[in-house]
């Protein structure tokens, strides 16, 4: 009798053993999967976005060259760029159909200047400026401020003074090296007053350095406000400009990537 009670105690100890084991094994192995796969969403997050080209046709291809970029893609990005960098209308962009017809002032940005001290630039400018490169960008930012004539932001319309940006050609890029690339643009930077509409017109004729670069949206889309979806918008193109010389007109941009051909290429407009 007594050796049934303890073979009874054995079996009944010995199943709640194995019940423990396994139920210690299956949350093991849950761990290890929700662990797995924590590192598959982390790798996800961290993944460059893929680069995309157009076809001809217009239709998106995935590019394995995550450093090309097509030709006219360049030329539009620097258009307008520096379209949105050099046009000073004195107004803020319009958001909607009410400030098409009644356009806010824009109150401009404060930036170093050159000789050190402080000027506005438009906000068109200070947003087209992100898509300039990060070390480049302050200092081009400086120069652009000690452009902008302060009339640019007068409220009295016998002061004030607009610019426009007039590009007569945009040559097609020459590749430096893999992802960058040369860009030539012959423009007038075209200023006037307002109340009589004379104009003052400088030429702007630049070499443009252009390069590869990667690109994130916003992680805040939906509660960004205008100024953050427009800097965002800057870099979607994928694209950066992170030099800027003058253009040697004589320069037939034939010569490929030899930079030594071109008797204007150390000449700086701003480094």
């Amino acid at each position: 009798m007594t050796n049934l009670l303890t073979r009874k105690k054995e079996q009944k100890i010995s199943a709640i053993t194995i019940f423990a084991i396994a139920t210690f094994s299956l949350h093991f192995l849950v761990l290890l999967i929700l662990l797995s796969q924590g590192l598959n969403i982390r790798q996800l997050s961290l993944r460059k976005p893929p680069n995309f080209v157009q076809t001809i046709d217009g239709q998106p291809i995935n590019n394995l060259d995550e450093l090309a970029r097509e030709p006219q893609a360049i030329r539009q990005f620097v258009s307008k760029t520096m379209i949105s960098m050099f046009n000073w209308s004195g107004n803020l962009p319009p958001q909607n159909i009410e400030e098409v017809a009644k356009p806010k002032p824009d109150p401009g940005i404060l930036v170093r200047t050159p000789n050190g001290g402080s000027q506005k630039v438009t906000t068109s400018s200070w947003v087209a400026s992100f898509a300039i490169s990060e070390d480049f960008r302050k200092g081009f930012l400086s120069v652009i401020a000690d452009m902008t004539p302060p009339e640019v932001f007068a409220i009295n319309p016998n002061q004030a003074i607009s610019a426009e940006l007039v590009i007569k050609r945009v040559y097609p890029p020459v590749q430096l090296a893999p992802g960058q690339w040369r860009v030539g643009m012959v423009a007038d930077l075209v200023q006037t007053k307002k109340v009589d509409g004379q104009k003052l017109i400088t030429p702007f004729n630049k070499d443009l350095l252009v390069r590869a670069v990667d690109y994130f949206p916003s992680p805040l889309s939906s509660s960004s406000t205008d100024l953050q979806k427009a800097i965002y918008s800057s870099r979607a193109d994928k694209l950066e400009i992170y030099e800027i010389r003058n253009l040697c007109l004589i320069d037939s941009y034939s010569n490929g990537n030899n930079e030594q051909a071109n008797p204007c290429a150390n000449n700086s407009f701003i480094r």
